[in-house]
Protein backbone atom coordinates (compact mmCIF):
# COMPACT_ATOMS: atom_id res chain seq x y z
CA UNK A 1 0.00 0.00 0.00
CA UNK A 2 1.66 2.68 -1.05
CA UNK A 3 0.35 6.05 1.09
CA UNK A 4 3.03 8.80 0.14
CA UNK A 5 -0.20 10.38 -2.30
CA UNK A 6 -3.26 9.19 -0.93
CA UNK A 7 -5.63 9.28 -3.29
CA UNK A 8 -7.87 10.35 -1.20
CA UNK A 9 -8.75 14.03 -0.21
CA UNK A 10 -8.02 15.16 3.84
CA UNK A 11 -11.77 15.80 3.96
CA UNK A 12 -12.96 12.44 2.45
CA UNK A 13 -10.18 10.78 5.04
CA UNK A 14 -11.45 12.71 7.93
CA UNK A 15 -15.00 10.94 6.56
CA UNK A 16 -13.28 7.36 6.46
CA UNK A 17 -14.14 4.06 9.43
CA UNK A 18 -12.17 5.71 12.25
CA UNK A 19 -12.19 1.61 13.55
CA UNK A 20 -9.47 0.98 10.57
CA UNK A 21 -5.70 1.14 11.17
CA UNK A 22 -5.75 2.28 6.81
CA UNK A 23 -7.64 5.04 7.92
CA UNK A 24 -4.77 6.34 10.49
CA UNK A 25 -1.93 5.15 7.78
CA UNK A 26 -3.80 7.62 5.43
CA UNK A 27 -3.72 10.69 7.99
CA UNK A 28 -0.29 10.20 8.92
CA UNK A 29 0.52 10.32 4.98
CA UNK A 30 -2.06 13.65 4.60
CA UNK A 31 -0.58 15.40 7.91
CA UNK A 32 3.08 14.35 6.04
CA UNK A 33 1.49 15.48 2.75
CA UNK A 34 4.41 18.96 1.15
CA UNK A 35 0.86 19.72 -0.54
CA UNK A 36 -1.81 20.89 2.26
CA UNK A 37 0.06 18.70 5.11
CA UNK A 38 0.75 20.05 8.90
CA UNK A 39 4.39 22.33 9.12
CA UNK A 40 4.56 21.27 12.47
CA UNK A 41 4.93 17.35 11.45
CA UNK A 42 6.51 18.19 7.86
CA UNK A 43 9.33 19.40 9.94
CA UNK A 44 10.01 16.37 11.88
CA UNK A 45 12.46 13.55 11.44
CA UNK A 46 13.36 10.00 13.18
CA UNK A 47 15.54 11.61 15.71
CA UNK A 48 12.60 14.04 16.25
CA UNK A 49 10.26 12.00 16.86
CA UNK A 50 12.28 9.52 18.65
CA UNK A 51 11.26 11.11 22.52
CA UNK A 52 7.92 11.08 21.65
CA UNK A 53 8.02 7.16 20.75
CA UNK A 54 10.06 6.73 24.15
CA UNK A 55 7.47 9.36 26.31
CA UNK A 56 4.65 7.63 24.87
CA UNK A 57 6.15 4.04 25.93
CA UNK A 58 6.17 5.26 29.30
CA UNK A 59 2.43 6.52 29.24
CA UNK A 60 1.27 2.93 28.34
CA UNK A 61 3.29 1.63 31.52
CA UNK A 62 2.14 4.50 33.89
CA UNK A 63 -1.71 3.66 32.92
CA UNK A 64 -1.08 0.07 33.71
CA UNK A 65 0.41 0.65 37.11
CA UNK A 66 -2.19 3.09 37.78
CA UNK A 67 -5.25 0.73 36.51
CA UNK A 68 -6.46 3.45 34.71
CA UNK A 69 -8.33 1.09 31.16
CA UNK A 70 -9.76 4.70 29.87
CA UNK A 71 -6.23 6.37 29.75
CA UNK A 72 -4.91 3.13 28.82
CA UNK A 73 -6.85 2.76 25.48
CA UNK A 74 -6.13 6.42 24.96
CA UNK A 75 -2.28 6.18 25.48
CA UNK A 76 -1.97 3.04 23.17
CA UNK A 77 -3.40 4.76 20.66
CA UNK A 78 -0.59 7.47 20.71
CA UNK A 79 1.77 4.58 20.79
CA UNK A 80 0.10 3.23 17.74
CA UNK A 81 1.02 6.55 16.10
CA UNK A 82 4.60 6.09 16.77
CA UNK A 83 5.53 3.11 14.11
CA UNK A 84 3.43 4.76 11.62
CA UNK A 85 4.87 8.39 11.74
CA UNK A 86 8.17 6.07 11.62
CA UNK A 87 6.96 4.04 8.86
CA UNK A 88 5.71 6.99 6.74
CA UNK A 89 9.04 9.13 6.99
CA UNK A 90 10.70 5.77 5.97
CA UNK A 91 8.16 5.24 3.04
CA UNK A 92 9.02 8.84 1.68
CA UNK A 93 12.96 8.14 2.13
CA UNK A 94 12.08 5.10 0.03
CA UNK A 95 13.75 2.86 2.83
CA UNK A 96 10.49 0.62 3.91
CA UNK A 97 6.64 0.90 4.15
CA UNK A 98 4.57 -0.05 7.45
CA UNK A 99 3.51 -3.25 4.68
CA UNK A 100 7.81 -4.50 5.50
CA UNK A 101 7.39 -3.63 9.35
CA UNK A 102 4.56 -5.92 9.60
CA UNK A 103 5.76 -8.33 7.32
CA UNK A 104 9.09 -8.63 9.24
CA UNK A 105 7.43 -8.88 12.87
CA UNK A 106 4.74 -11.25 11.73
CA UNK A 107 7.57 -13.75 10.70
CA UNK A 108 10.11 -12.96 13.49
CA UNK A 109 6.77 -13.63 16.03
CA UNK A 110 6.54 -17.23 13.92
CA UNK A 111 10.25 -17.65 13.93
CA UNK A 112 11.02 -17.25 17.38
CA UNK A 113 7.88 -19.64 18.86
CA UNK A 114 8.20 -22.98 16.92
CA UNK A 115 6.84 -24.58 19.83
CA UNK A 116 3.96 -22.52 19.45
CA UNK A 117 3.73 -22.92 15.09
CA UNK A 118 6.35 -25.36 14.69
CA UNK A 119 6.00 -28.97 13.58
CA UNK A 120 4.83 -31.65 16.05
CA UNK A 121 8.73 -32.68 16.98
CA UNK A 122 9.07 -28.49 17.52
CA UNK A 123 5.94 -28.29 19.67
CA UNK A 124 6.84 -31.31 21.76
CA UNK A 125 10.68 -29.95 22.51
CA UNK A 126 8.56 -27.10 24.02
CA UNK A 127 10.91 -24.11 25.48
CA UNK A 128 13.99 -25.02 27.14
CA UNK A 129 17.35 -23.53 28.67
CA UNK A 130 18.96 -20.94 27.05
CA UNK A 131 16.03 -21.50 23.91
CA UNK A 132 15.89 -17.48 23.46
CA UNK A 133 19.20 -16.73 23.24
CA UNK A 134 19.99 -19.48 21.03
CA UNK A 135 17.28 -18.72 18.41
CA UNK A 136 18.32 -14.67 18.38
CA UNK A 137 21.55 -15.52 18.19
CA UNK A 138 20.76 -18.24 15.13
CA UNK A 139 19.11 -14.96 13.21
CA UNK A 140 22.48 -12.81 13.20
CA UNK A 141 24.37 -13.07 9.92
CA UNK A 142 27.83 -15.98 10.47
CA UNK A 143 30.33 -13.52 9.38
CA UNK A 144 28.68 -11.05 12.39
CA UNK A 145 31.66 -10.40 14.90
CA UNK A 146 29.49 -9.66 18.03
CA UNK A 147 30.65 -8.80 22.12
CA UNK A 148 29.54 -9.55 24.91
CA UNK A 149 27.39 -6.37 25.60
CA UNK A 150 26.25 -5.85 21.93
CA UNK A 151 22.69 -5.55 21.25
CA UNK A 152 21.79 -3.39 24.51
CA UNK A 153 20.45 -0.44 23.34
CA UNK A 154 21.55 3.12 24.07
CA UNK A 155 18.13 4.84 24.38
CA UNK A 156 17.01 2.35 27.54
CA UNK A 157 16.99 4.74 30.57
CA UNK A 158 20.12 4.36 32.40
CA UNK A 159 19.29 1.90 35.17
CA UNK A 160 17.55 -0.49 32.90
CA UNK A 161 20.28 -0.94 30.58
CA UNK A 162 22.66 -0.94 33.61
CA UNK A 163 20.85 -4.24 34.73
CA UNK A 164 20.87 -5.84 31.44
CA UNK A 165 24.35 -5.60 30.78
CA UNK A 166 25.18 -6.80 34.27
CA UNK A 167 22.89 -9.71 33.22
CA UNK A 168 24.73 -10.49 29.81
CA UNK A 169 27.91 -10.21 31.35
CA UNK A 170 26.75 -12.73 34.30
CA UNK A 171 25.64 -15.24 31.90
CA UNK A 172 29.77 -15.39 31.20
CA UNK A 173 30.80 -15.79 34.57
CA UNK A 174 31.24 -11.86 35.15
CA UNK A 175 29.11 -11.74 38.60
CA UNK A 176 29.73 -11.50 42.60
CA UNK A 177 28.90 -15.28 43.89
CA UNK A 178 27.00 -13.57 46.36
CA UNK A 179 24.81 -10.29 47.24
CA UNK A 180 27.06 -9.92 50.13
CA UNK A 181 29.80 -8.56 47.87
CA UNK A 182 27.47 -5.94 46.24
CA UNK A 183 26.70 -4.57 49.31
CA UNK A 184 30.31 -4.81 50.16
CA UNK A 185 31.24 -2.75 46.64
CA UNK A 186 27.84 -0.27 47.57
CA UNK A 187 30.02 0.52 50.63
CA UNK A 188 32.84 0.88 48.63
CA UNK A 189 31.57 3.29 46.07
CA UNK A 190 29.64 5.38 48.32
CA UNK A 191 33.09 6.37 50.26
CA UNK A 192 34.81 7.17 46.96
CA UNK A 193 31.78 9.53 46.45
CA UNK A 194 32.13 11.02 49.82
CA UNK A 195 36.01 11.83 49.39
CA UNK A 196 35.64 12.51 45.54
CA UNK A 197 36.59 16.34 43.97
CA UNK A 198 33.62 18.76 43.11
CA UNK A 199 34.83 17.09 39.23
CA UNK A 200 34.59 13.80 40.22
CA UNK A 201 30.98 13.49 41.78
CA UNK A 202 29.28 12.69 38.57
CA UNK A 203 31.51 9.86 38.12
CA UNK A 204 31.63 8.45 41.21
CA UNK A 205 27.62 9.19 41.47
CA UNK A 206 27.14 7.19 38.24
CA UNK A 207 29.24 4.00 39.77
CA UNK A 208 27.08 4.23 42.95
CA UNK A 209 23.81 3.95 40.93
CA UNK A 210 25.67 1.04 38.90
CA UNK A 211 26.30 -0.79 41.73
CA UNK A 212 22.32 -0.15 43.04
CA UNK A 213 21.43 -1.66 39.82
CA UNK A 214 23.56 -4.56 40.29
CA UNK A 215 21.66 -5.19 44.24
CA UNK A 216 18.41 -4.65 42.55
CA UNK A 217 19.15 -7.79 39.87
CA UNK A 218 20.76 -9.68 42.29
CA UNK A 219 17.34 -9.39 44.12
CA UNK A 220 14.82 -9.64 41.16
CA UNK A 221 13.91 -6.22 41.32
CA UNK A 222 13.34 -3.69 38.73
CA UNK A 223 15.32 -0.61 39.48
CA UNK A 224 12.82 1.77 37.48
CA UNK A 225 9.90 0.38 38.81
CA UNK A 226 11.12 0.69 42.18
CA UNK A 227 12.05 4.01 41.65
CA UNK A 228 8.37 5.24 40.27
CA UNK A 229 7.33 3.60 43.03
CA UNK A 230 9.20 5.35 45.13
CA UNK A 231 8.36 8.75 43.70
CA UNK A 232 5.09 7.90 43.63
CA UNK A 233 5.17 7.17 47.45
CA UNK A 234 6.78 10.80 47.96
CA UNK A 235 3.77 11.89 45.77
CA UNK A 236 1.57 10.81 47.77
CA UNK A 237 3.13 11.72 51.61
CA UNK A 238 4.06 15.43 50.14
CA UNK A 239 0.28 15.87 49.30
CA UNK A 240 -0.73 14.47 52.66
CA UNK A 241 1.50 17.56 53.99
CA UNK A 242 0.41 19.91 51.96
CA UNK A 243 -3.50 18.69 52.93
CA UNK A 244 -2.95 18.96 56.51
CA UNK A 245 -0.59 21.60 56.77
CA UNK A 246 -2.74 24.24 57.08
CA UNK A 247 -0.81 26.99 55.30
CA UNK A 248 0.97 26.89 52.09
CA UNK A 249 4.59 24.62 52.90
CA UNK A 250 7.03 28.17 51.54
CA UNK A 251 5.42 29.47 54.76
CA UNK A 252 6.20 26.68 56.89
CA UNK A 253 9.19 24.90 58.72
CA UNK A 254 10.78 21.56 58.33
CA UNK A 255 10.13 20.33 62.00
CA UNK A 256 6.30 20.78 61.10
CA UNK A 257 6.55 19.48 57.29
CA UNK A 258 8.25 16.16 59.10
CA UNK A 259 6.00 15.47 61.51
CA UNK A 260 3.13 15.30 58.63
CA UNK A 261 5.64 13.40 56.73
CA UNK A 262 6.19 10.55 59.78
CA UNK A 263 2.00 10.54 60.13
CA UNK A 264 1.86 9.96 56.92
CA UNK A 265 4.24 7.23 57.12
CA UNK A 266 2.09 5.89 59.82
CA UNK A 267 -0.68 5.72 58.16
CA UNK A 268 0.46 3.69 55.30
CA UNK A 269 0.52 6.13 52.47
Amino acid sequence: MSIENPKQSPSQIANLDPRNINTLRLIMAALRNPLGGCPWDLEQDFASIAPYTIEEAYEVADAIQRGDMVNLREELGDLLLQPIYHAQMADEAGAFTLDDVIEDINRKMIRRHPHVFGDEEARAAGVTKGFWETNKAKEKPKSETTRTLDGVPLALPGLTRAVKLQNKAARVGFDWPHVDHVYDKLAEEIEELKSAEPEQRQGEFGDLLFAMANLARHYGIDPEQALRDANAKFTRRFEFIEDHLGKKPAESNLQDMDALWDKAKAAGL
